[in-house]
């Protein structure tokens, strides 16, 4: 049975369904999302969201589809849309079923009509199946279908206006539209060739996106509507609508491409399954380009997400494929020693340094061999840029740190900003950007040293004990006995208690002692973990924020002030097994049953950006990011390497004792041969009521 559940009596209740969002992706950049329900909530929401030219940009080309039901000349409109103040029509009173997997389906009555609604979001092409099949009927049943079309990026929102182009034109079994001239043909078929479309362009208003007035942002919209389709279907006969930006070319074209894509889907059958399938939706390929797009709805491609994400999304499913052409990417875009952050925007100072850290996790698939010959020379150009400096903003002082910071940027992963000032703008030295220094240098030493680059070797042997050094001195806070957040360049420390310093503990190369870890973990433990992942401040802190919510001001002061972040727990679980390794294995397998029930709520079958720092720790932000999803994958994937090695001593524990037992038994005859080992036998005769607890003693 799927892991995927839903309560069939809470469908109608509209507080239930509409906070659980479906997504799919067709691989390319363009996606299908709406809630359960197929109710609109934001303006991300869309059965046809695509790119149109090479940027990130995405635009929302199909908004919804109104099906409507006519039997004996009564209508009966099976959509959902909101209004201000009024929901209509409310179609949702009709669902009596909905399934995720293999793909989205939702099953509506009305009277004796029972209609199903199947929706395929097609792989590597920009293309939309829907299928009806009227499973029961007792008379005469007409199908209607509306299209609502948007043709606006997905960040906005659209107004009637006369410059749209209402009209479509006829193609093989439907039409084709564009609103706007710089926009591409979308094409509406069915492989129905006597579904008749009816012109009748006009335009509806005021549509409401609850979810966009809850976060500040305009939330009001008006769609376009060209006309329908319609057409009488039998019981037991199938429709399939088909949107695309290709025209296809007949009838049994749409039924084959829908029967082959749906026999490709595989079933999200459990906890595992559904994270897997989530984490293939966030690798894009688009011409030579592969790419991780940072979360859904909203987010695009990020450089730091990228490389903090890659391993989950990839590697713990074996796809190294899909990792090497990642990286591939990466590297081609690296400019004095950065990676880009975000499109043109080389302002992260931490990237380039994760960049070495996911090559270690590349390395245990492939070997040193082939991340010293892909990468090494991109390994040695970063360090070497980081060393100059990277214009005024970022350098390595003579202490052996690395040292960053701007006015108006923030180049840490805490890059929020508010009225042109990050909100935690860390100016200085920052304790995770070292702790991931240190890393780097050590890990290319070491694949130097291993490949004799003499050269290289001679120049940087001296820097690791040079960095660790400063950086006990920097951040080690004795007296507290945690690391201090970041150190300005004048010396003032910020003893913040953050989740940053967890990352000095779980790299590989580690610069604080056992004991300086324990305590370290020990206070991250008490002050910041939650079952959701680690909260970026302690709730000791005055200046913490239990919740994030309101308009994108309030959110952004509170995105990195004690809101819970998923991506942590990975790092959490890792210095975890570093510390204790097999005594960890409960614990770690206790944080990731937390996350089960999260595949029902929010984003089905993927996990949120971010939690409230406050229980209950209700799921924000985009329904589906990558390193959230990622990280709960490595932790799956440090949870079966640990479980390997305690099968294998169980199992030996098993054959130990066996043996014992094994000796026992041999021995038994010989107790007959001397008066030593003829003792028990005595000892039972003297005392035959506890004969059965001298054996069990005996046994042990």
């Amino acid at each position: 049975m799927s892991v995927l559940n839903f309560d069939k009596d809470q469908l109608g209740n509209l507080e239930y369904s509409l906070q659980r969002e479906m997504l799919s992706t067709d691989r390319k950049g363009g996606y299908m999302s709406t809630t359960i329900v197929c109710c609109n909530t934001r303006k991300y929401h869309g059965l046809v969201v695509t790119p149109i030219d090479e940027t990130d940009r995405r635009f929302v080309l199909l908004s919804s589809l109104d099906e409507t039901v006519i039997q004996h000349d009564q209508a009966f409109n099976l959509a959902l849309h909101r209004f201000p103040g009024i929901y209509e029509p409310r179609g949702h009173k009709y669902i009596i079923d909905f399934q995720y997997t293999p793909t989205p389906t939702i099953t509506y009555r009305v009277g004796g009509v029972v209609l199903r609604k199947e929706m395929l979001w097609i792989h590597s092409r920009t293309q939309l199946l829907i299928r009806y099949t009227l499973l029961d009927a007792h008379s005469r049943t007409v199908l209607r279908l509306r299209p609502f079309l948007a043709f606006r990026e997905n960040h906005t929102v659209g107004q009637a206006n006369m410059y749209a182009n209402g009209h479509s034109y006829p193609v093989k079994n439907g039409v084709k539209t564009r609103m706007y001239s710089e926009f591409p043909w979308l094409f509406m078929q069915t492989d129905k060739k006597d579904m008749e479309f009816v012109a009748a362009p006009d335009w509806y208003y005021n549509f409401e996106y609850a979810e966009e007035a809850r976060r500040g942002y305009p939330a009001h919209e008006d769609l376009m509507t060209t006309g329908y389709f319609e057409g009488e279907i039998a019981k037991g006969e199938s429709v399939i609508f088909s949107c695309s930006l290709e025209e296809m070319g007949s009838a049994k074209d749409i039924d084959k491409l829908f029967e082959d894509e749906l026999a490709r889907r595989t079933n999200k059958v459990d906890f595992l399954s559904c994270l897997r399938h989530s984490a293939r939706q966030f690798i894009v390929r688009r011409g030579e380009r592969t790419d991780v797009i940072a979360g859904y709805p909203w987010f695009g491609h990020w450089g730091r997400d990228t490389f903090i994400a890659l391993p989950g999304l990839t590697l713990s499913q074996g796809d190294v494929k899909s990792c090497r052409d990642v990286l591939d990417t990466q590297v081609r875009d690296i400019k004095n020693g950065l990676f880009p952050n975000l499109g043109e925007s080389y302002n992260s100072v931490d990237a380039a340094l994760w960049f070495f850290w996911t090559l270690q996790q590349f390395e245990k698939h492939v070997g040193t061999k082939e991340v010293w010959e892909s990468y090494g020379a991109k390994m040695k150009e970063v360090l070497e840029a980081f060393r100059r400096g990277i214009g005024e903003w970022v350098a390595v002082d003579a202490n052996g740190l690395v040292r960053a910071g701007h006015p108006t940027l923030a180049m840490t992963w805490m890059d929020a900003v508010v009225d042109g000032k990050p909100v935690t703008g860390r100016e200085g030295y920052q304790v995770e950007v070292n702790a991931l220094w240190y890393n780097a240098i050590c890990y290319t030493l070491e694949l130097a040293r291993k490949y004799k680059d003499k050269e290289f070797v001679a120049a940087w042997k001296d820097m690791p004990e040079k960095v660790k050094a400063s950086f006990i001195e920097k951040f080690w806070l004795d007296r507290e006995g945690y690391l201090a957040d970041y150190v300005t360049v004048e010396g003032e420390v910020n003893k913040f208690i953050r989740p940053n310093q967890i990352i000095a503990c779980s790299m590989d190369y580690k610069m604080l002692n056992s004991e300086q870890s324990v305590n370290v973990y020990r206070v991250v433990r008490q002050h910041l973990a939650t079952p959701k992942g680690l909260r970026t401040l302690s709730p000791r802190n005055p200046l913490y924020q239990g919740r994030i919510e309101g308009d994108q001001r309030t959110r952004d002061l509170a995105y990195h002030q004690g809101t819970v972040w998923v991506w942590l727990m990975e790092h959490y679980v890792k210095a975890g097994f570093d510390l204790k390794g097999e005594k960890f294995l409960q614990a770690a397998e206790d944080m990731l049953s937390d996350f089960e029930e999260d595949l029902t709520m929010s984003g089905i079958g993927s996990i949120n950006e971010i939690y409230d720092g406050d229980p209950p720790h209700a799921p924000r932000g985009a329904v589906s990011q990558a390193w959230s999803v990622a990280a709960v994958l490595r932790i799956n994937e440090m949870i079966e390497s640990y479980r390997k090695p305690a099968k294998k001593t169980a199992k030996k524990a098993v054959k130990a004792e066996a043996k014992v037992e094994k000796a026992e038994v041999a021995e038994k005859p010989a107790k007959k041969c001397g008066t030593k080992k003829c003792a028990p036998k005595a000892e039972k005769a003297e005392k035959p009521a506890e004969k059965k607890s001298a054996k069990k003693v005996t046994k042990k």
